[in-house]
């Protein structure tokens, strides 16, 4: 184990303190933590890839009992409370699942059909009632040069449609234009007053208890089992259709850890340098999993339990070192995985005065060094980064090799920082072939390799929250997108626009953090807060139906954009980039 600090403490394992709230009767409260042991990197990690967790998914039993535990070990620590109410949690409501209302009824041609057995709502459909006819349109996709392309033609407004499964194009049905959802969305578009989806033999309707989409204009509903042929051929004839939709979401309580040490300095105390990670993985898989239909429990001990140790311990290697003259503020974020739902509402509903924030450095997925290799993005974010980092990596008994990239916007927590104006750096060990799997477990994990970029981290955050002579000023610097080396592959087919999502969830439209300097988006006038609500002519409801106007687009074509800015609508126009 490389040494941190000439002064030790002994490691303090506290007590879980805070009550967790059990979901279900009969559910088991937190499991303790192992007794008092050295490598204690690994000591957290092992602790939060237990299977006991169940994978932290955000809003879980499992993701409670992980922040419990950080906030204990922080606490132990001798950290203050950072978060909301002088507590070390920040607490915020999440969108968890769906259940039906007392009213939901399908009748075609005066035949009623057995909710669940029969049909189901899906979890993203309308409450509403819906008195029409039906009407038979294939599966809804365009098919150019194919007989079934009349579909796309037929005259579905005011109407109920009814629609096959799947996409012809994909026989695997992994496609996005295969998804319910993007039918329905194509569906409300044309101005159908609702949809149903027949499914293929083998299936049956289920209940949407574990939709966290928002909910559609419209009601939308499945058909398995017999049922199926009795409403298409009812479809085909122009059937009467009465079907009554009562969806409510559910919610539940999904909360940051956050803690502060206090800086020594009175000048510079009200300053802070930010270490942050996010605790939060996959669960049992389903979206974002590569094998999400294994059910088995995904532990997420490189994404990101060793992260989330690296934050514990390099607070400990700060605590243990001399005082900071800035304050430094110790983070685990929530639900990063569905979008970085926990630090987007850290930066929007800050527990401290987010302009006096110096620097944001972020752990995702630290467990995996091959070698002496660290990759580090955001050296564009500040001039300084590289004497900061090359400084701090030369003081190390065994310096890293460094892979350094400027980007300051990424698929993790950092880049909800950088969007706000804060320069930002973002460590990583690289991707493998666990990665987002059931076999992303403690075992594997380089335990000697965490410990390492501990050490860098604690170096550059000392450097940061150093006073006198020795204070950093970081400038922040806008990265621009850098284009695609010439001859390789644009990775994709969707034109580049170069907003960045706000993805936690709203109840219309999609909101900016953020536009990438330089791109389409920036050029046209788009910016941070904006609120899209129409692109290209179709209405922006949340993040899946922004995808899928885009997707509609082609490059070099003129696209009008409707943001909601400060209450007021302003249309846009943009040109749209080559794909990314």
């Amino acid at each position: 184990m490389t040494k941190m600090s000439a002064r030790t403490v002994t490691t303090v394992f506290a007590p879980l303190f805070l009550a967790v709230a059990i979901p279900a009767a009969g559910q088991e409260a937190c499991p303790a933590p192992a007794p008092n042991v050295d490598d204690r990197a690994m000591t957290h990690i092992r602790y939060l890839a237990d299977d006991r967790l169940e994978g932290r998914e955000v809003g879980s039993t499992g993701a409670h009992c992980a922040s419990a535990y950080i906030a204990s070990q922080l606490e132990a620590l001798g950290l203050e409370p950072a978060g909301a109410d002088n507590s070390f949690f920040q607490p915020f409501e999440i969108r968890k699942g769906t259940a039906l209302g007392d009213v939901n009824a399908l009748s075609v041609e005066g035949r009623q059909y057995e909710l669940e057995r029969d049909w189901a709502p899906l979890g993203f459909s309308a409450t509403g009632n819906v008195e029409t006819t039906l009407i038979y349109a294939g599966s809804g996709l365009s098919q150019p040069g194919s007989p079934e392309d009349r579909y796309t033609q037929l005259d579905i407004f005011g109407k109920l449609v009814v629609l096959e499964w799947g996409d012809p194009a994909d026989a695997h049905g992994t496609s996005f234009r295969a998804d319910p959802h993007f039918k329905a969305t194509v569906m409300l578009g044309r101005g159908a007053a609702g949809v149903i989806v027949m499914l293929p033999e083998g299936l049956s309707p289920a209940l949407p208890d574990d939709e966290t989409r928002a909910a559609l204009g419209i009601p939308v509903a499945i058909v398995g089992g017999e049922s199926v042929d009795a409403i298409r051929a009812a479809a085909q004839r122009a059937g009467a259709v009465l079907m009554s939709t009562a969806v409510e979401p559910t919610m539940t309580e999904a909360r940051n850890v956050v803690a502060v040490l206090r800086g020594s300095d009175p000048m510079l105390r009200d300053e802070y340098v930010i270490v942050g990670a996010h605790h939060d993985h996959l669960g049992r898989g389903g979206i974002g999993s590569l094998e999400p239909n294994s059910g088995e429990i995904h532990n997420g001990a490189d994404d990101n339990a060793s992260g989330t140790a690296g934050v514990i311990e390099i607070a400990r290697a700060i605590v243990n070192g001399p005082r900071p003259a800035r304050s430094v503020l110790f983070m685990t974020f929530t639900g990063e995985e569905q979008g970085l739902w926990g630090s987007e509402f850290f930066v929007q509903e800050p527990t401290i005065d987010l302009d006096m924030a110096q620097a944001m450095l972020n752990l995702d997925m630290v467990g995996r060094m091959n070698g002496d290799e660290l990759t580090i993005f955001g050296f564009g974010t500040a001039d300084e980064w590289d004497a900061v980092v090359d400084d701090a990596n030369a003081d190390l008994d065994r310096p890293l090799t460094l892979g350094k990239a400027p980007d300051g916007v990424g698929p993790s927590d950092h880049s909800s920082f950088y969007v706000a104006g804060i320069p930002v750096l973002h460590f990583f060990t690289n991707t493998h072939a666990e990665y987002h799997r059931p076999s992303d477990d403690w075992q594997l994990i380089n335990e000697d390799g965490v410990e390492r970029v501990v050490e860098l981290a604690t170096g550059i955050v000392q450097r940061l929250a150093a006073g006198g002579s020795a204070t950093v000023a970081l400038n922040y610097q806008e990265v621009a997108p850098r284009a695609p080396a010439q001859g390789s592959s644009t990775g994709g087919s969707r034109p580049y626009l170069g907003t960045i999502p706000d993805m936690t969830p709203r109840d219309s439209g999609m909101r900016l953090t953020g536009v990438t300097a330089g791109s389409p988006a920036a050029e046209g006038g788009l910016m941070g807060g904006d609120v899209i609500v129409e692109l290209d002519g179709k209405e922006i409801s949340d993040i899946y139906t922004y995808q899928y106007a885009l997707e509609g687009t082609e490059e070099g074509q003129e696209v009008t954009v409707v943001v909601d800015r400060d209450g007021e609508r302003v249309t846009l126009t943009v040109v749209m980039g080559p794909p990314r």
